[in-house]
């Protein structure tokens, strides 16, 4: 493990988000605010991304927009950045693996300061008992106070297609409003795609929340052969960090704001959009709005 002020550089002035996907690669837009790197797949020292996905993440999140003279900068562009790799070069992960990533952030999130958990992750389970272990663990730390956002996923636009851990009723799911544009998706050409809800057999609503999925801007793994610092990705996985990185902002104004009162505030935020609840939950991400209610609008019991 490798702790703060270590070689991954120094923690950021603004809230620290823990990314559980491909990696990260040491992009001029993360500054020195990559906090730490751990690899659950490979178990390498070195920080590296060899798929991309995790780096496009982690910009959208927290990218400075260095490389581009603040042209395409993150949500939070102060934050730390805990890059856990739990998927491999395929984008691909075990259960194993992402259990591993979610227990190393239950036992080390104070240590490193984490106080969002971004898992642009979404899963079918394949085996009985998996559905309930992943849950039970993003739950853990929803319990511990942490602010867990989850993709809805891209298995879309029936019902009951959230996926797994997006499921859980405790975090935050997050599905994209303009999914209804062509895409390219892990290699696929797909549209309505976000995940829909409600969660089967509890008609618990979600996705809670929606943005922008389409065509996202973000950080690239810079090589000979991908020269360009940007590249654009689609997806709920791009969705899911535009709602930390606005958690982030939320909590660099309000540090003493618990996850609860943050989920009720981002309730109270949201545009209706006129979609159906299944497709957008609360309804889109609006920072301003988020940022800007009294803060006594905080303090209700969560929904």
């Amino acid at each position: 493990m490798v702790g703060l002020n270590h070689k991954w550089g120094l923690t950021g002035k603004g809230v620290n988000v823990a990314v559980l996907d491909t990696g990260i690669f040491r992009h001029p837009d993360f500054d020195n605010r990559i906090i730490m790197f751990r690899d659950f797949v490979r178990g390498k020292q070195r920080l590296y991304d060899d798929n991309g996905h995790g780096t496009h993440v982690a910009g959208i999140i927290g990218g400075s927009g260095a490389a581009s003279d603040g042209r395409f900068q993150g949500v939070a562009p102060e934050c730390g950045i805990a890059a856990l790799k739990v998927l491999d070069r395929k984008g691909n992960g075990s259960l194993k693996c992402v259990l591993s990533g979610l227990r190393w952030v239950l036992k080390y999130h104070r240590q490193f300061g984490i106080r969002i958990v971004n898992i642009s992750v979404g899963a079918i389970p394949k085996e009985p008992g998996d559905e309930s272990v992943l849950i039970r663990s993003v739950e853990q730390l929803w319990e511990e106070g942490l602010i867990v956002t989850v993709a809805a996923g891209n298995r879309g636009p029936k019902k009951n297609t959230v996926t797994t851990p997006g499921i859980s009723k405790k975090v935050i799911t997050v599905g994209c409003y303009d999914d209804v544009k062509a895409v390219e998706v892990a290699g696929s050409v797909m549209s309505d795609y976000s995940g829909r809800g409600p969660v089967a057999e509890t008609c618990i609503v979600k996705p809670e929340v929606v943005a922008s999925g389409f065509n996202v801007v973000s950080c690239n793994v810079i090589s000979p052969r991908h020269p360009k610092p940007y590249t654009m990705k689609s997806g709920t996985s791009m969705a899911t960090p535009m709602v930390s990185g606005a958690m982030a902002l939320l909590l660099e104004k309000y540090p003493e704001m618990t996850n609860v009162q943050a989920k009720l505030r981002l309730y109270e935020s949201c545009d209706d959009l006129g979609l159906s609840k299944s497709h957008q939950g609360w309804g889109r991400l609006n920072i301003d709005r988020l940022l800007a209610l009294p803060y006594s609008a905080a303090v209700k019991a969560a929904p």
